[in-house]
């Protein structure tokens, strides 16, 4: 069963990288969900590294005990803070396969507030 769910999610991944390709100007925001952690990464596609990256395990975000989508919404805004800081405005939102809803949306959102644009 976890196989299948994994290959399914692979599939849709790659289908979605085709399109998804980030650049210095516009940069690509990553999100990797597992069962109890959160991680969001701005990576520059063309010069293949990572500008900016924030996670549930992060000190900021882990001393706040709550829920799961709520830590997700902090994890999109301290991404957001970190991209700014950087000199990022725009970026482009890769779901790395996972469905747009819960915590995935969660972190999208606080991205968002946190004056991300895409």
């Amino acid at each position: 069963m976890a196989t299948k769910k994994l290959d399914r999610r692979t599939k849709i991944k790659f289908r979605i990288r085709k399109k998804i390709f980030g650049t210095q100007e516009r940069p690509r925001l990553t999100v990797f969900r597992s069962n109890k952690q959160i991680y969001a990464q701005i990576i520059d596609d063309n010069e293949g590294v990572t500008i900016a990256s924030a996670s549930s395990v992060s000190k900021e975000v882990s001393e706040t005990p709550a829920v799961k989508s709520e830590i997700a919404k902090q994890v999109g805004k301290l991404i957001a803070e970190k991209a700014k800081q950087k000199g990022v405005e725009q970026v482009i939102f890769d779901r790395n396969g996972y469905l747009y809803h819960g915590r995935i949306k969660s972190l999208a959102e606080g991205a968002r507030e946190g004056g991300l644009k895409f």
